[in-house]
Parts: structure tokens; sequence; C-alpha cells
């Protein structure tokens, strides 16, 4: 199979050399993997706060864990940190602007979005594809980010609601194969 890559010189000898990786070259390969998109938030006060990542994997089935690794420099993490309880809301195909606006470093994030909060104070994100409360649990050193691992408390999918794919930083749909 044949490859060529935007990262990738070519050298005299047509071979391939490998990119430097430096962050720029790896932000686009990195984006080179479709993702979905999450929402961590909680309410801190009255208000709800949280972020976008697309960073979130699932870890285990016994006990139900997953993981999210936080940029160092978020200032988002540490009030969530904090919560008893965070919501995890897998964003839908529509939501895009949402995500974008969620992972901006500006205020209003929640603004005009529809949401709903537990008991607990995990914040819920109305039209996801899928909604998850869990607990903050160990973290470990993820050089410029941190690993967080987070342990499932409850899950609600909701059927045929398509999930919010991140490719190459675009916004993608999904689409069943011929």
């Amino acid at each position: 199979m044949s490859m060529t890559m935007a990262t990738l010189a070519d050298d005299p000898a047509g071979t391939s050399v490998p990119a430097q990786l430096d962050a720029a070259t790896l932000r686009q390969a990195f984006g080179a993997y479709p993702t979905g998109v999450v929402a961590i938030s909680a309410l801190h006060g009255d208000e709800p706060v949280g972020f976008a990542a697309s960073s979130f994997v699932s870890i285990s089935l016994e006990p139900p864990m997953v993981a999210v690794s936080v940029a160092r420099t978020s200032t988002t993490w540490p009030r969530l940190a904090q919560a008893p309880v965070v919501g995890l809301s897998v964003l839908s195909s529509g939501q895009g602007a949402l995500c974008r606006r969620l992972a901006s470093r500006g205020a209003g994030r929640f603004d005009g979005v529809g949401w709903t909060a537990t008991p607990e104070g995990a914040v819920l994100i109305e039209d996801a594809a899928l909604w998850l409360t869990a607990r903050a649990g160990a973290t470990y050193d993820g050089g410029d980010h941190e690993i967080v691992l987070l342990e499932l408390l409850s899950v609600e999918l909701f059927a045929g609601v398509e999930p919010l794919v991140f490719h190459t930083s675009q916004f993608r749909e999904l689409l069943p194969h011929a």
C-alpha cells in the first residue's frame, strides 16, 4: 500500500523520511485519528462549569472506568475535580457549535445550552448521544496533560442518536458501510 502524508518528506532516493515530532506535526498526526467528543461538566455553586474533550477512552468494564486527558493549563478542571460527581455527555452529531464553545476559554460556555443536573451536581447536556456520571479517581502524569481515571456511576444511552465525530479538525458524520 502506498501512502503520502503532508508530514512526511521525500528524500532523493524516493523513500519517506519521518517528520519532526514538534507540536504542530503531532497535532496534525493525532487529528488523523477520528474521535468522539465528550462534555465534562458539574455544578460549581449554582452554575454549570465544564469543557469539551476528545481525549476520552473506555478503560475497564469491571470496575466500570473511563479516562480523560486534561491539559495542565486547564482552569476548569481544578473546579470539576472538587465536584463529588461529574457528568459526561457524549455530544451528538448536531452539537458541533456547542463543542467549539465548550472547548473555548471564553465565558458563557453554557449560555443557551439545555442541561440538567443530578442531585449530586453532575451536569448532563440535553440532546447528547450518551450520558454518564462518574467520580474522579487516580491521576497520572501525561506530560503536558494529566490522565484522570473516572469511576462510572451511571449510564444512559440514547438509541438512534448519532455521536459527534471529530477528525482532521472538522466535525464529521458517520455513514453505514455499504
